[in-house]
This record gives structure tokens, sequence and C-alpha cells, in this order.
């Protein structure tokens, strides 16, 4: 089922619901007032009669005649005169005697002074009647038949009003839900023109203040996260293939040439070697595209768990050094004298911040003359602090800015091997943690990483 009909079903029960409480609380009113009425012109007719009977200006057998000639036309009431002790004095019409006198009703009229009530289809009154300082009890009855009447008139005019009211709700209701659902209509009309091709396209705001203009909102920003998420996905596979073409052509050229005539012994392992560093370029490659991808993880996916950043950093160092024994790292802890280690213990995983912290130290020592980076440990506030610092040739303001774009190479690309990538997943691997990274450098006088993790 459609919105639209939805709201029209639901907007016509709803005011269906309430029409109706209303007509019947206007049924209910006017047949109250109605009995009310009745009642009062009963009570009237009642003391007029017992007035014209006890005075004497009507004889009873006149009032008896005028009695039985009316009720062929109209509903007469029909009234009786009692003394106090219950004697009879005056009766319209004994055999048909519509009120049931008995002493009990007698004694509640003089207790209460006047009672209501209702005999069948009749409605009756009983009251006390003072004439020449006596009382007397008068009772008097009738069916209302004129008010019956205009009552089954009302009734058969609600539900007539009833059924059309209905229908003109529901023929409102559909147009009002089709008006107020058109905007929408509209924006799923402009989201059907979104393509993977015309992901630029936005979705017209008309109104910043109205629920659908705030819809219309958060819509366009999804499509501008999506679209910067497709930019940067043709970005990476762009240059993920510019850089998985260059070791797999020259390995393809070195077999090439290898296999273009026979060869001595070891030209063939000068060719293999050769091959073995291109197999080793594209390993580490694709070793770093994975990080990448890890580091891409949300917060919450990972697990966390408390890590010591000196004995981190002591395993990276010997990881360093096993794979380069040409490097020197010096670590250095500072704050000595204060033994808690919760201030250098960090909730992190251990994995991707070894692999943050050697990418960072091995940038130190390749960029570095005598291929040295001095690591320094600290904290201060709520910061764990490492410091990796190297002499070597600095960093240009222009590569600074594009330190941690992905794939980017700075002047230096030409004279150390790399890939772009080690940057990048250092940041993001800070960044993932809570933690933040800055560079300071400047060309011939080295660069330091400052990486603040906060500590448990």
């Amino acid at each position: 089922m459609k919105i639209r009909t939805a709201l029209t079903l639901k907007y016509t029960c709803v005011t269906a619901t309430i029409f109706l409480l209303c007509t019947v609380l206007i049924y209910l009113v006017s047949e109250h007032t109605r009995d009310q009425t009745f009642f009062r012109n009963l009570k009237s007719e009642g003391i007029t009669k017992a007035n014209l009977f006890l005075a004497g200006q009507v004889d009873a057998r006149t009032m008896q005649s005028v009695y039985f000639n009316n009720r062929k036309f109209i509903n007469e009431v029909e009234v009786a005169v009692y003394t106090t002790d219950f004697q009879m004095l005056y009766h319209d019409a004994i055999h048909n005697d519509i009120v049931k006198e008995t002493q009990s009703m007698i004694n509640a009229i003089l207790k209460k002074k006047e009672i209501e009530f209702h005999i069948g289809k009749y409605q009756g009154i009983g009251m006390v009647y003072m004439y020449k300082g006596k009382q007397y009890i008068v009772t008097a009855a009738a069916y209302d038949g004129y008010g019956y009447s205009n009552l089954v008139g009302l009734q058969k005019a609600l539900i007539i009003m009833f059924i059309v009211g209905l229908l003109l709700i529901f023929v409102a209701g559909y147009f009002l839900a089709r008006m107020s659902l058109k905007p929408i209509r509209n924006i799923v009309n402009e989201a059907e023109m979104i393509t993977a091709s015309h992901i630029n396209r936005r979705i017209p705001v008309k109104n910043e203040k109205d629920e659908l203009g705030e819809l219309s909102i958060a819509f366009n920003e999804l499509l501008k996260r999506l679209e910067i998420s497709f930019e940067s996905q043709k970005q990476f596979v762009s240059n993920v293939s510019h850089e998985l073409r260059t070791p797999l052509a020259a390995l393809t050229a070195e077999l090439d040439v290898s296999l273009q005539k026979e060869r001595t012994c070891e030209q063939y392992r000068h060719a293999m070697l050769n091959m073995q560093q291109d197999a080793k370029r594209m390993t580490r490659l694709i070793d770093g595209l994975l990080n990448l991808a890890k580091a891409d993880y949300c917060k919450e996916e990972i697990s966390m768990r408390e890590v010591r950043l000196d004995e981190l950093l002591l395993d990276v160092r010997e990881l360093i050094m096993r794979a380069h024994p040409d490097y020197n790292i010096e670590l250095v802890f500072g704050n000595e004298d204060d033994d808690d280690d919760r201030l250098i213990t960090t909730l992190g995983n251990p994995y991707l911040l070894n692999i943050a912290f050697s990418n960072l130290i091995e940038n130190n020592c390749k960029y570095s003359a005598n291929h040295s980076s001095m690591v320094q440990i600290s904290f201060r506030d709520k910061w764990s602090v490492v410091r990796m610092s190297d002499n070597g040739f600095g960093i240009s303001d222009k590569d600074k800015e594009n330190l941690f774009t992905l794939f980017y190479r700075g002047a230096k690309e030409q004279t150390v091997d790399g890939h772009g990538i080690g940057m990048t997943l250092a940041h993001k691997i800070v960044s993932l943690h809570g933690g933040n990274i800055v560079v300071n450098s400047e060309q011939g006088k080295g660069t330091i990483f400052v990486v603040e993790l906060p500590h448990v």
C-alpha cells in the first residue's frame, strides 16, 4: 500500500470516528432535550387539568370527554388527581390507566415533592400540587409522539449527513495526501535521475526549515559523501593500476630479454635477481594496500586492548633492524622518574600501531644520510607522546602539504624506493586510535614526526 493511500485511509478513519462521535453526541443531546422538554409539558398539562377540576370550572365528565376525543388525533396527556391519603378524586381514563399508582409511589411523591419516570414508551410525572392550602397528588403520563417523530427525522438526517460527509472526507483526504506527498514525488523523480555517471547532481531544497527540506539536505550530504567515495575509489584504482603496472612491466621485460636467446648461468642468475627484486617490490605494494584497507575499518570493528608503547617500539625497532641491518634506531625514554606505566599505555590494536610506527621510523631512516632515527617516548596531560626525528634532507612545503596523500611521492622519489602508501597509512591508523600526528621539517635540517595517543 502506498503512503498516499495509507494516509488517506488513516485520515478518513480518524475524521470519520470524530464525526461519528459528534453525530452520536448530537443525537443523545437532542434525545435528552426532548425528554426534559416533555417532562415540563407533562407538568404544565397536569397542573392545568388539576386546577380546572379542583376549581370546579369544568366537571369531570366533560374533561374525560375532551380527553377521549383528543386521543383520536393527538397523544393526549392522561392526568389523575389523588389526595395525600391515596383517595382518587379524578382520572382521565381509569380503564386505560397508564400510571399504576401505588401507596409507595404516593409516599415517594410526598417525600420528594416531584418525581419523573418512564413506563415503556410513555413518560410520566408525579407531583404535589397545592390548592387553597391543601396538598393533592397529581400524576400525568403520555407518549411524546411529536418529539419522537422529530428525533427519527434527526436520526435519518444524521445518518445521511455522516455517509455524505464520509465520502467528502475520503475525497478531501485523498487530495490532501496527494498534495502533501507531491514534494516527495518530486524528490523521488530527482533521485531517479542520479546515477553513477551523474553523481554530482543534487536534490533541490525549497525550504530548509521543513521536514522535506531536512530530508533533501541529508540526502544531498549523503550524495556528497558518496561522490567523494567514488572519486577516491576511482583515483585509488587508477593509482594502484599504475603502481602495479611498473613492476609487472619490469618483470615482463626482464623475462622477455632472458628468453630471447641462450644465456650463461651468471646472466640467468642476474636476471632472476632482478625479477626477485621486482616481485618483492610488488609484495611490499600489495602488503601496503592490504594494511591500508584494514586501516579503513570502523573503530568498532577493530579489536582493541591496552598496549605499552615502550614495548611496542622495542618490537618495531627489532623488526626494522632485522629487515635493514644498516639502519640505526635509538630509543630514548623520557620522564624516567615517573614509574606509572599507564602514562605510556594506550588502548589500541598492536598490529596497526606497529605498522604506523614502522612506516614513520623507516621514513626517517630512508631520508637521512646515515639511515638513523631517534625515537623518544614521553607523556603530558592525557597524551602519550612519541617523537621520531632524523637529520636528513627535510621536506619542502609542497611535499609537506601532500605528505599524507595516497600514492604521493616527494621530490626524492627517484633516489628513495617507495610507493606513497606508508604516510597515508600511518595517518589513518593514528586517527583511528583517536590520536594526532604532526610533522615539523625544514629542508636540510631533518624531519620530526610527533605522534600523540591518549593514554589509559
